[in-house]
């Protein structure tokens, strides 16, 4: 399989060699490459022979001697290098299938690509994947791998997942781990289906492959109002989330004697349903789940709280309004008040937006659509600047899930819209227009 280049870096080693965009890359050192995970394992050799086709068809060889862990400056048409993989799942609990209808086309597609996994972070189910592939990962000993295991139960497996596949693709996991490979793993629990005894069953047989299983996230299912001719989901109660977290809290405990620490996580939502206290920053070590939602509330918290003993400011004259979903109101709201309390005249009002667009049951600020963020916002007098959170905007950062763009919502606004970073650090930044 040959792969086009797009372009080349300015003064890199592929263009001293005139390489040129438009020529296709067919092999590494006679290894063809079929996608970047082939590309960048190759390029570990110090020495590269490159076979390339130029665009009018003549073939030609290239050697370049490198660094090495130094890159040869070629880009290419996607990081995938061809079509991401869809997901073959029809799992009961997927979120995509209660999206409203009308959303960009982008929004609808299912991914289950194991190359995301090592290059963003996303979660994987193994149900696309074979033994050549599993090998592969182990040969180039690609780690870690991100796992959306669901259920240890390959039977009950099956039936959450709508894959006559899903259960037997479970070895893998065990393959992986006996191969070396890091996993993170990924459990969407719904209430009388996987959790209880399941979960205990899941957590005990994850918990046997530690430490390559490095961490296991349980996260409640999400529900919209769109589940028209959905499988009938129960959602999480405060009683039902607080079961949760105890039986977590149980494995936790037995495993923390055996082993001296823990690795099983509740996410933030579970602690915000059962009304309960999220554990300290502490609890969650170095935070591998983040993106899952675990541990996200006392990172902030203690980002946020670490940077205000640190700023100088003892006086800002200045009016700022910041909006957020509803899970996160309460912290929000509080690390303002301790804002406003040290810093004399910054005025922050903090407005708890609900989710219109997928229904009361979705209260994330992730998932805020622009629609959603105005409407909240209606008849307050916002101040100087709004400030938004960050995860509502796609990766490109200026557009919402609605495809109303920042700027569209400022000028409906009237006023400056500024996504307001990830850390702690970083809201107080945006709090106090800089410190």
């Amino acid at each position: 399989m040959a792969v086009t280049i797009k372009s080349v870096q300015g003064g890199s080693l592929a263009d001293k060699k005139k390489i040129s965009a438009g020529d296709c890359l067919i092999s590494v050192n006679g290894n063809a490459v079929r996608d970047v995970l082939d590309y960048r394992f190759y390029l570990n050799d110090k020495k590269l022979r490159l076979v390339l086709k130029s665009a009018d068809g003549k073939s030609r060889v290239v050697t370049i001697i490198k660094n090495e862990f130094e890159d040869i400056g070629l880009e290419f048409e996607t990081y995938l290098m061809d079509k991401q993989q869809h997901c073959k799942n029809k799992c009961i609990f997927c979120f995509i299938d209660q999206l409203p209808k009308g959303l960009r086309e982008s929004l609808y597609f299912k991914d289950d690509d194991s190359r995301l996994s090592f290059l963003f972070g996303n979660y994987i189910t193994l149900t696309n994947m074979s033994d050549e592939d599993i090998d592969r990962i182990i040969r180039m000993h690609i780690s870690p791998v991100n796992i959306s295991v669901h259920t240890m139960n390959p039977d009950l497996r099956v039936k959450m997942m709508l894959n006559p596949h899903a259960g037997e693709s479970l070895r893998y996991v065990d393959k992986l781990a006996k191969g070396g490979i890091l996993l993170n793993t990924q459990l969407v629990l719904c209430p009388n289906i996987n959790d209880g005894k399941e979960l205990e069953f899941s957590l005990q047989k994850l918990g046997e492959l530690y430490p390559q299983v490095q961490s296991i996230a349980a996260v409640p299912v999400g529900l919209s109002d769109h589940r028209e001719g959905l499988y009938p989901l129960e959602a999480y109660t405060a009683e039902t989330a607080g079961a949760v977290i105890d039986v977590i809290d149980r494995f936790n405990a037995e495993f923390e004697k055996k082993h001296g620490e823990i690795i099983a996580y509740a996410a933030d939502e579970f602690y915000i349903k059962a009304g309960r206290k999220i554990p300290d920053a502490e609890y969650y070590k170095d935070f591998p789940q983040l993106e899952n939602g675990v541990g996200m509330w006392a990172l902030l918290e203690s980002e946020f709280i670490q940077a205000l003993e640190e700023c100088e400011i003892k006086e800002k004259h200045r009016r700022v309004t910041v909006v957020t979903g509803q899970a996160a109101y309460p912290l929000i709201r509080s690390l303002a008040e301790k804002a406003m309390n040290k810093i004399k005249g910054l005025d922050v009002n903090v407005v708890e937006a609900k989710n219109k667009l997928l229904g009361k049951m979705i209260t994330v600020s992730g998932l805020l659509c622009g629609k959603d963020i105005a409407d909240a916002l209606e008849g307050i007098e916002l101040g100087e600047e709004l400030l938004i959170p960050p995860n509502c905007l796609r990766s490109e950062g200026d557009m919402f899930l609605d495809d109303m763009t920042v700027t569209e919502l400022s000028e409906k606004l009237g006023v400056k819209v500024t996504a307001n970073g990830s850390g702690g650090d970083e809201l107080l930044f945006a709090m106090t227009g800089g410190m």
